[in-house]
Parts: C-alpha cells; structure tokens; sequence
C-alpha cells in the first residue's frame, strides 16, 4: 500500500531583533569606529563582522584597541562618550522597511510569532516597547534565557518549544551569519534579509534571501518556503 506524508505547512515565523526589526548594528559600528578614529585608528569592518548577531565571538573591541595603541585606556570617559553617540545614533532608527506588514499580515492570517535574540532582554523589549511592537509577539527568548546565543541553536529550540511547533512549521528570518547558522543547526527554514553592513556577509547558508521584506509579501515567502521542503 502506498503510504503518502504530508508535510506540515509552515505556519509560524521567528525573527530576529537586531538588524532585521532595527538597525542597531550599523550605529554601534559606527559608533566605535568613530571612537578609534579619535586615537588614530581604524576598526576594520571584517573583524567587527565576526561578532554581529553573537555574544562568543572572541573579538573584544576595547581589547583590540588598546592592542592597536600599545598600552591601557581610560575606559570610563570614552565608554560614555561612544554609548551616548550609539543612543542618538538609533534612536534615529525607524523601524526596517516590511516589519510592521509582516506583523500585522502575520496577525491576519493567524501564525504564531516569536522572537530570538541574542541580545539581553532588556535591551530587546525595552527596544520593542519603544517602538510600539511588544504585543506582536507570542514569545520572546534572549541570551539570558539560554547558555548559549548564536550560533547555537538554542535560542530557537527555546522558541519552537514556546510556541508548540516542530522546526519544519517555522520560518527564520535573520540577517546574519550567526544568526542563519543557529537556525540551519535548528533544522529551520532560514530566510537571510542583510542590512547595508552585513550583506559583506557570506549568507549563503540561507534558504532563501530577500533584499527586505518591504519588496516580498508575506504570503509570497510562504509560498515560496512551502514550496520548498
């Protein structure tokens, strides 16, 4: 007898935080490049990219700086001087083109929606709080909730297990490395959407690449990552 599987549809989307709802990465880089600028020096762009969308990169910016000038900095007056710039710099950040339609066509269709950050909780909701989108999401995991962030797949197991759904239901949707690699490890369909700095980014892992989410429909990704198994 002729056994037939019918896969589940995917009915369910996990986004990221930073990069993709908004862009915060750009501001911080520029941020600390604006910092070694004033001692002389440069922060090249591929060694800041190893850290964007983790915690365990290995790559400390204040560490490599001090490397570069050959001594200790006075780290407090610098420190807050560069945070007070990267606040300004993102509070001038609307929200990334597409979101809001993906949350609210997301809504009308009646998927479930979570979030993985690996970013602190504070700083993601206080962010999503600000920007009036809180409410969208049905869960919402950060790096406190795990051992470890991205790359590790934890943060989206976490999420899949709060929204009672196996990998194949859900859609990712990242624009980093590390942040594709977690959900490749997760066995989730990933969909890269780069921002203007991490599209120097290898994002060939993904599953799909969108150039954002304003030029995609959401029911044209479903259909698009239903149709792809």
């Amino acid at each position: 007898m002729l056994s037939i599987i019918i896969q589940p549809m995917r009915n369910a989307l996990i986004f990221d935080f930073d990069g993709l709802i908004l862009e915060t990465e750009g501001p911080i880089y520029q941020s600390w490049q604006e910092l070694y600028r004033s001692f002389g020096q440069e922060l090249p762009l591929e060694l800041w990219l190893t850290q964007v969308g983790t915690y365990h990169s290995g790559f400390d910016p204040n560490v490599h700086l001090e490397q570069l000038l050959g001594g200790p900095l006075d780290w407090a007056p610098a420190e807050e001087k560069r945070c007070r710039r990267e606040q300004a710099l993102i509070a001038q950040q609307p929200i990334l083109p597409g979101v809001v339609s993906y949350l609210e066509d997301a809504r009308r269709l009646g998927l479930k929606v979570g979030l993985a950050s690996s970013s602190t909780r504070a700083w993601v909701v206080g962010n999503l709080s600000r920007l009036g989108l809180a409410d969208y999401f049905d869960t919402i995991r950060c790096k406190e909730d795990v051992p470890m962030a991205k790359p590790d797949p934890a943060l989206f197991q976490m999420a899949l297990r709060d929204l009672d759904l196996q990998p194949e239901q859900a859609i990712v949707l990242e624009d980093s490395y590390n942040g594709l690699l977690a959900a490749q490890r997760a066995g989730i369909f990933a969909v890269a959407v780069p921002t203007d700095l991490t599209r120097h980014m290898d994002l060939s892992i993904a599953d799909l690449r969108l150039e954002s989410l304003a030029v995609t429909p959401l029911e044209d990704l479903l259909r698009a990552a239903n149709g792809r198994r």
